[in-house]
């Protein structure tokens, strides 16, 4: 009898067990992921975007749907709806967002992509509520809807209270269906957005199918060239950190003979092979300007070097070549031109690409022996080196890459060459400037993103964004001596970016590949899918 009781209770124990681990899960599925949205009318919005994990509530189980939503709230669920990363980034102007804040990371990417601005050069705000004229211009950022005609704002009855800066944006949205005035027609620009509303507003971007699309669409893989500098181990590990799909190693340098140094490293050719990279070798003329002029005025040394080049290139299987001459005299402007062409044709023979770096072109001697029109003509590629606008020999201080010697390097190039062969190169390295009374020089020093970053620390430097020059400037004192550095960091280089993006150059090369610190990348990675959106 005990043994019959015993059975019976262990099979109802297997049962309850059997039914509640089938049916709590089930039953769970069909629960709103907040206790508080049941009668909120964005309460299948605010579901829906939960499980794509866009949005997350006040706490684990409120949403708080009729509270206004915060600025940095707001931001950080926009980057999520645009698959953006926050970044890490150690430089900032603003002094209310502490760096191990949990929305620190999110502002940041909000500000390097010019997708949200402070409200002051130095404050963000980000816990003051976000108000409905403030959320259109976001949005139409966002969706880079900004060039629209605000005449049809009179349809609202306050539509002479939106703000001037905002009124184009609030057009935008209203036209898009993104954002519309109550019952009663009022926008209420200035009232503060509430959490459901932000809900509703992000969840109409996504029933939008091309938008949709877009924003699932993997971005179109430009050439991305690392340039190396130091170790190959070193290299490598940074490498596996980056974007960079092109390897340059400096390996190849062409004496005054033309008989050409071999420096190629074969495991690094396997390693590239091994994790789809190309390799474009580089070579060099160690900016020996006599050197130079002996090789290339020449025909025989010319020839020779490039006979090596070509067989170096065959040997080791290589898929181009990146030549950096530099300091070549102008004289031997049309020798150079002569190298390149026979070069660039040999090397086509091969199947093997070649790309050319060349300086922005100033009018100076230094840029003297390029011809861009007739290289363009002949390279598959020519990369401008869009840094030293202000170098070590310099009377007076300044930016190593501002955003107008960028654009200006570029414009003037692009009047030759064809943007689908124009690549730009960015610096990831600066100088800092030490001053004497009068504003001069007395020295500078190179530094690395890292070392850069690590005096911003150490000095409690307050960085402070110029517009103009597309970068921070920030300064500081050692032992009575001014210091300045023209800041490079993930903004100043996503607005270079932006150009390349803009003006649909061919793509972006770095030197060089272990001077930037690891916010960096996912900066540029961020700036590589937002700009491959169209919307």
């Amino acid at each position: 009898m005990k043994s019959i009781f015993s059975r019976f209770i262990f099979a109802a124990i297997v049962i309850i067990y059997a039914t509640s681990s089938w049916s709590q899960p089930m039953l769970a599925d069909k629960l709103p992921p907040f206790e508080d949205i049941s009668t909120s009318y964005a309460k299948d919005e605010i579901i829906d975007l939960y499980n794509k994990k866009i949005i997350t509530g006040t706490s684990l189980t409120n949403f708080s749907p009729a509270e206004s939503i915060t600025r940095a709230e707001f931001i950080t669920i926009l980057e999520r709806l645009l698959k953006l990363d926050p970044v890490a980034s150690p430089v900032t102007s603003f002094r209310d967002v502490a760096k191990n804040a949990w929305y620190y990371g999110s502002i940041q990417t909000a500000v390097q992509l010019n997708l949200a601005t402070g409200t002051s050069p130095t404050t963000f705000a980000p816990k003051q509520a976000v108000t409905r004229q403030e959320a259109a211009v976001w949005m139409a950022k966002a969706l880079k809807q900004t060039n629209v005609n605000s005449s049809n704002l009179t349809t609202y009855k306050d539509g002479n209270h939106i703000a001037a800066w905002a009124s184009g944006s609030v057009a935008a949205v209203s036209k898009l269906g993104l954002m519309k005035g109550d019952e009663t027609g009022y926008f209420r620009p200035t009232e503060a957005i509430t959490r459901q509303e932000a809900a509703v507003l992000m969840y109409r971007v996504l029933q939008n199918k091309n938008w949709a699309a877009a924003l699932e669409r993997a971005p179109n893989e430009g050439i991305v060239i690392g340039w190396q500098y130091g170790s190959t181990a070193e290299y490598e590990r940074d490498i596996l950190k980056s974007d960079v799909n092109t390897l340059s190693p400096r390996w190849y340098f062409a004496g005054k003979d033309g008989v050409v140094s071999d420096l190629t490293e074969t495991s690094l050719i396997s390693w590239a092979k091994g994790n789809h990279k190309k390799i474009w070798a580089m070579a060099g003329n160690r900016s020996d300007q006599e050197a130079t002029h002996q090789l290339l005025s020449s025909t025989t040394a010319r020839n020779t070097a490039i006979t090596q080049l070509v067989a170096m290139v065959s040997k080791y299987g290589l898929d181009g070549l990146n030549i950096d001459f530099e300091n070549v005299d102008g004289a031997d402007r049309r020798y150079f031109t002569e190298f390149i062409t026979l070069l660039a044709e040999k090397l086509h023979t091969v199947g093997a690409t070649l790309s050319i770096d060349v300086s922005p072109d100033l009018g100076t001697d230094w840029t003297e022996a390029f011809d861009y029109a007739a290289l363009g003509k002949q390279a598959d590629y020519v990369v401008i080196m869009g840094y030293d606008e202000h170098y070590e020999s310099s009377l007076y201080p300044g930016s190593n890459a501002s955003l107008p010697y960028i654009t200006n390097a570029i414009d003037t190039l692009l009047k030759v060459v064809s943007s689908k062969k124009v690549i730009l190169a960015m610096p990831f390295y600066n100088r800092d400037w030490t001053l004497l009374p009068n504003g001069t020089v007395s020295s500078s020093q190179y530094i690395t993103f890292p070392e850069q970053n690590q005096r911003i620390s150490i000095y409690s430097m307050r960085p402070v964004w110029n517009d103009a020059l597309g970068q921070y400037v920030a300064s500081y004192t050692k032992n009575a001596i001014k210091h300045t550095i023209w800041l490079e960091d993930g903004r100043s280089l996503i607005a270079k970016y932006n150009v390349v993006a803009n003006k649909k150059l061919a793509g972006v090369a770095y030197w060089y590949i272990g001077g930037e610190s690891p916010d960096i990348w996912t900066s540029l990675r961020n700036a590589e899918k937002y700009y491959g959106y169209a919307f």
